[in-house]
């Protein structure tokens, strides 16, 4: 079955860096657009990049310049590089397979002095 486990997180200092991972199974993965979501606490979950099977990669407004989403296809994986982290960049972030609605559980991330 479709499985996504995302890794990576924990805490950081601000300005710091994180390298979240996805690895997803159970499907063809190069066929497919995948995406990284938070949830902070309290708040709606975002959008925070996308990239599309054919390798085009998109962001929200408040992560361009700093987030950088990447896919292996010979892993199976997609990334996330987050660089000059911030106490508002705290979340849960969650991997999608968007055209299959799959999701994992997420890796949490904290951002703090």
């Amino acid at each position: 079955q479709v499985q996504l486990v995302e890794s990576g997180g924990g805490l950081v200092q601000p300005g710091g860096s994180l390298r979240l991972s996805c690895a997803a199974s159970g499907f063809i993965f190069s066929r497919y657009s995948m995406s990284w979501y938070r949830q902070a606490p309290g708040k709606e979950r975002e959008l925070v990049a996308g990239i599309t099977s054919s390798g085009r990669t998109y962001y929200a407004d408040s992560m361009k310049g700093r987030f950088t989403m990447s896919g292996d296809n010979a892993k199976n994986t997609v990334y996330l590089q987050m660089n000059s982290l911030k106490p508002e960049d705290t979340a849960v972030y969650c991997c999608n397979a968007i055209e299959l609605g799959a999701w994992g559980r997420g890796t949490k991330v904290t951002v703090s002095a």
